[in-house]
């Protein structure tokens, strides 16, 4: 689209918008006809640790809501001409999980306490027993239990409970709704139902009752949606809540508010059955779309949904470039020492190129990136550390290639339980930072996991375009249009990327490399303990 014609489709009202809370930016973009973001804005916060709760306050909620979408304002105005007074349709999303409990008059009853918090242990393992259920501690039933383990008096007065987009989406709108795949971080979903589990919620209600409460877990959870479906309309009030000036018309159609996990689905296009997405940064996580449930619980695994319902295992690892990053800063230090003219940016290209050279199983040199801890190994905390054997080749190249693939060998020892499980894949995504060199990181990926890594030029734009991409299917889908033909014919039809094939030789060199990383795991569990 050109730009009077977006100035066109934006005074229209036409425009979609999609807003996603992160951990540390709030960011809005709108979309156009083609689906193309043509405008952003963000607002940078931060979470507060207060009585030894990781919170955020509500009014920093929305504080940092009314500047992004005031940036955004401005962005649409300095590239277009155009002011931005209507929205064919908008969608909210944030990070998953945690809790925030409401009264019957619409009282926040305790802070809100995010997915960061590690204070649900007690709950998350006796729910895990009772339900046959993986429940992670940073999921909403667990804080949920865990406040009633603990006897706290607010519990006996809760309406409602919901997650952070579902709060901005009621606000905005009065739906107490949450999409299938938010929903499935706060309890476990049957897929089948796109719905809560009525035999796990049956059990959890029996828990309420001898406890002395009234309520029920359906009474007080958000209804839960699927992807396309009516979640109401933007309210006068919603919109004088998103844009204080009072310019923004109500009527926007309201799409389901999902997690973050979900929008990345979506942005990747990986909502289908035997499609993934990998995102890699300070963290690793693999989202695989399921054909059917796995066998069994596995305390490495994750189950949630993909934002129409199915079955996703998550694969969820703590540590990723923080290491390699560490290395960079160190090598750069070097640089700078004998007066190179070297930039940081070249550091990272040339380590990541330089581990395409190394021997295919590292030549002995482990690395093991841990700077916190790690369920899916079995560390609580990280020591990170250099191993080898006194025959081992330190060259350069080993130890790059150490470096980028020790990164992702904790999510490979929680993917190869997929592959114990035969899950069948037959494309991952991968998105962040990890994949930045071209073909770097993405060739040693495709290797560890023995599956074809795609990278497109879209994976960059994230969760808030995802976000925004489903708002749009709630507008202009057709009756009976699946998400995914949606996705495939009408966002991604010609996408350029690129995609790389696992390598039988290389795939072996690191299937041994990874075994050597596992030997090394009794050495980190030893300095975790005697180094304090």
């Amino acid at each position: 689209m050109n730009i009077e014609c977006i100035k066109s489709f934006v005074e229209a009202g036409k425009a979609v918008l999609g807003i996603e809370l992160g951990s540390t930016r709030i960011k809005a973009v709108l979309i156009g006809e083609d689906h193309a973001p043509i405008a952003s804005g963000d607002h940078t916060w931060e979470n507060r640790l207060e009585n030894g709760v990781w919170t955020y306050h509500l009014d920093d909620v929305w504080a940092g809501i009314q500047d992004a979408y005031a940036n955004l304002v401005t962005d649409v105005k300095a590239k277009y001409g155009a002011e931005l007074t209507k929205l064919s349709a908008f969608g909210v999303s944030a990070m998953m999980h945690g809790y925030l409990p409401f009264d019957k008059d619409g009282k926040q009853l305790a802070e809100f306490r995010t997915w960061r918090n590690t204070m649900t242990g007690e709950a998350a393992a006796e729910l895990t027993d009772l339900l046959g259920f993986n429940i992670p501690q940073r999921w909403s039933i667990a804080h949920l239990y865990q406040a009633m383990l603990n006897g706290e008096a607010h519990v006996k007065d809760i309406d409602h409970l919901t997650t952070l987009a579902g709060y901005v989406h009621w606000q905005l709108c009065g739906q107490k709704v949450l999409g299938v795949g938010e929903a499935s971080g706060m309890f476990p979903i049957d897929s089948d139902k796109c719905d809560y589990d009525q035999k796990m919620i049956d059990l959890v209600d029996s828990l309420a009752a001898v406890k002395g409460y009234e309520w029920k877990l359906r009474q007080i959870l958000p209804t839960v949606q699927g992807a396309g479906e009516d979640a109401g309309v933007m309210t006068a009030e919603g919109a004088k809540l998103l844009d204080p000036t009072g310019k923004l018309e109500a009527g926007a159609l309201m799409a389901p508010p999902e997690g973050d996990a979900g929008t990345g689905m979506v942005a990747t296009n990986a909502v289908a059955a035997r499609t993934g997405n990998v995102s890699a940064g300070t963290s690793v996580f693999a989202m695989i779309v399921l054909e059917k449930m796995l066998s069994k619980v596995y305390p490495e695994i994750d189950m949630v949904t993909t934002p129409t319902g199915k079955p996703v295992a998550m694969v969820h690892c703590n540590n990723c470039t923080s290491d390699i990053n560490a290395w960079a800063g160190m090598l750069k230090g070097f640089a700078d020492a004998c007066k190179l003219d070297v930039s940081m940016n070249d550091i990272y290209v040339n380590l990541f190129n330089a581990a395409l050279q190394g021997d295919k199983d590292c030549g002995g040199v482990v690395n093991v990136p841990l700077f916190s801890g790690e369920p899916v190994v079995g560390l609580d905390e990280g020591r990170p550390m250099m191993v080898r054997m006194p025959d081992a080749k330190l060259t350069f190249q080993n130890f790059a290639r150490s470096l980028v693939a020790g990164a992702m060998t904790s999510l490979k020892i929680g993917m190869d339980i997929l592959v114990e499980e035969n899950v069948q894949i037959d494309s991952l995504l991968g998105h962040g930072g990890y994949f930045k060199t071209p073909g770097a990181g993405q060739k040693v990926l495709a290797d560890a996991l023995k599956t074809p890594i795609s990278v497109m030029e879209t994976a960059g734009e994230g969760g808030p375009w995802g976000m925004a991409l489903l708002a749009a299917f709630r507008a202009n889908g057709k009756r009976g249009e699946t998400l995914e033909t949606y996705l495939n014919e009408k966002v991604f039809a010609g996408a350029a990327g690129s995609t790389i094939a696992p390598d039988t030789e290389d795939a072996a060199g690191l299937d041994a490399y990874t075994a050597k990383f596992q030997q090394a795991l009794a050495a980190e569990e030893a300095a975790v303990e005697e180094m304090k």
